[in-house]
C-alpha cells in the first residue's frame, strides 16, 4: 500500500466533493434540514457528500471499510477503515457562516495513517501520512513554537448535547480567558486541529467528540510536531471523546490545566 498515492487520491476526492458542497451554500431550505438530536442537524448535502466520498474511496482502496458520520455505509474492515465527516461544521454551513470542512482519515486498527482536512471556504487542504510530515496546499507545516501561555491563542468547542462536564468546562474557560491571549470557537473540530498543526492555534481542547471529528486532525497535529492526548495525558483520544492537541512547547502547561479542571 502506497500511503502517499492514496493520500493524493483522497485529496482529489475531497476537493471534488468540496466543490459540490460549495455550490449548495445558501441553497438549503428549511424543509431540507433534519434534526438528528438536540442541536444536531443534517441535510441532503451531508448525506450526498458522504455517499460521494465513500463510493470514490471504495474504488481506490476496496479492502478498507467505513466509519462515517451519516451512516451511509456500515461496512467495517478488519484492519483498515476510512473515518469520514463529510461536512464538519454543518451548523455553520446551514447558517452561511464560513468555516466548515471535509475530514477523511484512513486508520490502521485505531491508528490514523492518512489524514485530510479540506477547509472548503478558503480552499485550504491540510494533509498528512504516517511518518511523512504534514502539509497545507503542498507546503510543509509545523506547530507553533510559542512557549508563553499569555501569548497563546486557544481553540475549543462548546458542549451542545453533553453537559455533564459543563461546570468544569466553564471554570477552565474562565481561566483561559483571564490568562491566555484569546479563546476561539470555530464550530469545526477538524479545522481547529488543522489550525493547531499549522501554528495558528497553540492548543485545542474539547470533550464529547466523535472519531470522525478528529481522526484526520490527530495525524495532522502529530506529524506537524505536536502532541495529542486525552485530558488525563493518555491515549484515549480517538474513541475516548476528549482531546487535548497542543504544540510541544506549551503542552505540559496545557495538560496540567486539563488535569486540574477536568480530573479533580
Amino acid at each position: 500500500m502506497n500511503l502517499d498515492h492514496l493520500c493524493k487520491e483522497t485529496i482529489d476526492i475531497c476537493k471534488i466533493t468540496g466543490q459540490f458542497i460549495r455550490e449548495q451554500l445558501n441553497q438549503i431550505k428549511e424543509s431540507d434540514i433534519e434534526q438528528k438530536g438536540k442541536h444536531d442537524f443534517v441535510s441532503y448535502v451531508d448525506k450526498t457528500a458522504e455517499e460521494t466520498i465513500i463510493k470514490a474511496l471504495y474504488k481506490i482502496f476496496p479492502e478498507a471499510g467505513f466509519v462515517a458520520e451519516e451512516g451511509t455505509s456500515t461496512t467495517r474492515g478488519e484492519r483498515y477503515n476510512w473515518v469520514i465527516d463529510p461536512l464538519d461544521g454543518t451548523t455553520n454551513f446551514l447558517h452561511g457562516l464560513p468555516c466548515f470542512c471535509i475530514s477523511v482519515a484512513l486508520v490502521d486498527h485505531n491508528e490514523p495513517v492518512i489524514g485530510v482536512v479540506y477547509e472548503i471556504n478558503l480552499d485550504e487542504c491540510f494533509y498528512a501520512t504516517k511518518g511523512g510530515g504534514a502539509f497545507l496546499n503542498g507546503k510543509s507545516i509545523h506547530v507553533s513554537p510559542q512557549k508563553n501561555m499569555e501569548k497563546a491563542l486557544i481553540a475549543t468547542g462548546f458542549p451542545y448535547t453533553d453537559y455533564s462536564l459543563l461546570h468544569k468546562y466553564l471554570l477552565i474557560f474562565e481561566h483561559l480567558i483571564r490568562n491566555a491571549s484569546g479563546v476561539r470557537r470555530l464550530g469545526s473540530a477538524a479545522a481547529d486541529l488543522a489550525y493547531v498543526a499549522c501554528g495558528r492555534f497553540e492548543f485545542f481542547y474539547e470533550y464529547s467528540l466523535k472519531q470522525w471529528d478528529v481522526a484526520a486532525g490527530i495525524l495532522l497535529v502529530t506529524e506537524a510536531g505536536g502532541v495529542v492526548t486525552d485530558f488525563a495525558g493518555g491515549k484515549k483520544y480517538l474513541l475516548g471523546k476528549e482531546m487535548l492537541a497542543s504544540n510541544a512547547a506549551i503542552y505540559d502547561e496545557a495538560a496540567e490545566l486539563m488535569n486540574k479542571y477536568f480530573n479533580n
